[in-house]
């Protein structure tokens, strides 16, 4: 059984074809950038959205199809308002990292409502007042997904899924269903929002795409790769570097004790919603990542690209004690201070372009470090297998950066090409349900030459293999209805080692777009 996936970023549109055995094809791109027209403001062109969402989604078929099913997996929280009648958007997309309402949610927060301005709320409020102050128009109001879904099924289907609606800062704590206080105090009409649906389930069809085949899974991005990376008991958790860096783990159905923001610094979130029951997690995020890495190029000049600071990195033995604090956009959790600066120390006439490209990877680490213990403190688990993956590729000198700060393993990048392309991609894969009887077979082999049973390849549980047990382990766990995924043999665990060279447990590492593209077909595929 294979998935169309659709991945709506920040920056473009993606769609590929998941195969059964988990690896991702027909990849097609299309660039849908945000513009920002004054300081502090993030907007996009939701049309061009939706026809690169469709341009991208048929071409994919078109080299691979026909598919089972159709997985989206999205930029949260952006915010579209769209004429009901027509379809067409009544302003521009507001992106999440939009900050044009926080005077907004300033006065709220006087009013003892607490919403933020990277949440849709405030957002739906702004385009509400710009194009219906009177509130008389027939309107609908969606994150990306539900725009992407409305766009995909010709309008039929005016929905979000709760790993969606959880960051537009309108659902109750407990995610039980939409605030009436909050939409009531920004005068948001119950009309405009869609209905929640579970992640994983047929909801409609795909009916402006050849075949028309079934939409039957959604899923943010974040959790997508969560799902995609297999963190699907409490204490599995994985870490996305990117621009930022956001860390988030798995804790179960028992939902945070916290209702905003933990101790830690970290956010609860749903990590998704299969039959009605809610999965918790917490997350963690790092303001500055890959950002750092682009300073040293762009603005300093001192590396060609990032793919060379690693070479240039490993060029000395250590930092010679300089320091990085990577806090070019503040400091996220634990902290949360958007006054930090980022600041170098420990500068000599000796401090030279390894030592200072080496410090600014290593203040990465260190900084990846931090959301691992915020996420276990915040979210009562042990992490006991954390998985890295990383936007942009090669992800520079961060193994050895992570092994020497605590809790940060030192992973091992390795397994098939096609995962390595697109780590998002199995995510939405892996939540994506087909109708009944259309269920397909994920294949168990494990790839180790030595692996026979009776002349056929065997499965990793038939001979015990133990770079594959956890991994299937996990996999039927997290799937009892199916096959457990392929995990080949070695490919996804190495050893965290602590700064003393202790072991802390297995770690893999895959890009993000596999993780997303794996989520997205397995919420299609009844994998949950």
């Amino acid at each position: 059984m294979s998935i169309l996936v659709v991945d709506v970023g920040t920056s473009g549109v993606r769609a590929a074809v998941v195969h059964p055995d988990a690896t991702v094809h027909h990849v097609h791109y299309r660039e849908v950038l945000p513009e920002s027209p004054a300081p502090g403001f993030v907007q996009f062109d939701a049309a061009a959205m939706a026809a690169g969402a469709l341009d991208v989604a048929r071409a994919a078929l078109e080299a691979g199809g026909p598919v089972e099913a159709v997985g989206i997996a999205n930029q949260r929280a952006s915010t579209i308002v769209w004429d009901r009648a027509t379809g067409v958007p009544v302003g521009p997309g507001v992106g999440w990292q939009d900050q044009r309402t926080a005077g907004m949610c300033l006065e709220l927060q006087g009013r003892g409502i607490r919403v933020a301005p990277n949440v849709s709320a405030t957002k739906v409020a702004f385009l509400l007042d710009m194009a219906d102050p009177e509130r008389e128009r027939d309107l609908c109001f969606g994150t990306v997904d539900s725009w992407i879904a409305w766009t995909l099924s010709g309008g039929a289907l005016h929905i979000t899924d709760t790993t969606n609606a959880g960051l537009t800062g309108l659902l109750h704590a407990d995610a039980s269903g939409w605030s009436s206080q909050v939409l009531d105090v920004l005068r948001i009409p119950s009309s405009v929002l869609p209905t929640i649906v579970d992640s994983t389930g047929v909801v409609g069809e795909a009916s402006e795409l050849p075949g028309a085949p079934p939409i039957a899974g959604l899923a943010g991005d974040q959790q997508a790769s969560l799902v995609g990376q297999g963190c699907t008991r409490p204490g599995l958790a994985k870490i996305t570097f990117g621009t930022g860096g956001m860390l988030d783990l798995c804790i179960g159905a028992t939902r945070p004790a916290f209702e905003a923001r933990g101790p830690g610094g970290c956010f609860p979130i749903v990590a998704w919603r299969r039959g009605g029951r809610l999965t918790w997690g917490v997350e963690a995020f790092m303001l500055t990542a890959g950002q750092a890495v682009e300073w040293l190029r762009d603005d300093l000049g001192l590396i060609e690209s990032a793919a060379a600071s690693d070479a240039v990195a490993a060029s000395c033995a250590d930092t010679g004690d300089v320091w990085f604090v990577p806090a070019l956009l503040g400091l996220g959790t634990p902290e949360w201070d958007f006054g930090a600066r980022g600041t170098l120390l420990g500068l000599t006439r000796g401090s030279g372009r390894p030592e200072v490209v080496r410090a600014v990877l290593e203040g990465i680490a260190h900084r990846g470090a931090d959301l691992v213990e915020a996420a276990e403190a915040d979210g009562a688990h042990a992490i006991a297998t954390l998985r890295v993956d990383a936007s942009s590729r090669p992800w520079p000198t961060q193994p050895s950066a992570r092994s020497r700060c605590r809790r940060c393993p030192t992973p091992r990048r390795s397994g098939p090409r096609s995962w390595q392309a697109w780590p998002s991609a199995p995510g939405p894969a892996r939540t994506t349900s087909p109708p009944p009887g259309r269920l397909g077979r994920w294949s168990t082999r494990c790839t180790s030459p030595t692996a026979t049973a009776g002349g056929r390849r065997a499965t990793a549980r038939e001979v015990g293999c133990p770079s594959c047990r956890p991994s299937t382990s996990e996999a039927e766990g997290y799937m009892p209805v199916t096959r457990p995924t392929v995990f080949p043999c070695g490919s996804l665990n190495s050893a965290r080692v602590g700064p003393s060279g202790t072991s802390m447990g297995p770690i893999t590492v895959l890009p993000p777009s596999f993780a997303t593209f794996s989520s997205a077909a397995a919420m299609s595929s009844t994998w949950m």
